[in-house]
């Protein structure tokens, strides 16, 4: 089981350095903009980040 959590996390890594990679510009403006946003509003984004990946894990597996 770990192995599989460890394997998720690189994952998680991948995904999250291909923007930067790709379009540094416009990660840069992201950013900005995140920055700008009220806290409520960025833990709204988290929270509905969070159960669209609880959904779609349960469809998964």
């Amino acid at each position: 089981m770990w192995q599989e959590v460890f394997i998720a996390l690189c994952l998680v890594f991948v995904i999250e350095g291909l923007l930067p990679f790709i379009s540094p510009r416009q990660w840069k403006q992201a950013l900005a903009m995140l920055a700008r946003m009220e806290d409520r509003k960025i833990r709204m984004m988290g929270l509905a980040s969070m159960l669209f990946g609880t959904a779609l894990l349960y469809l998964v597996r």
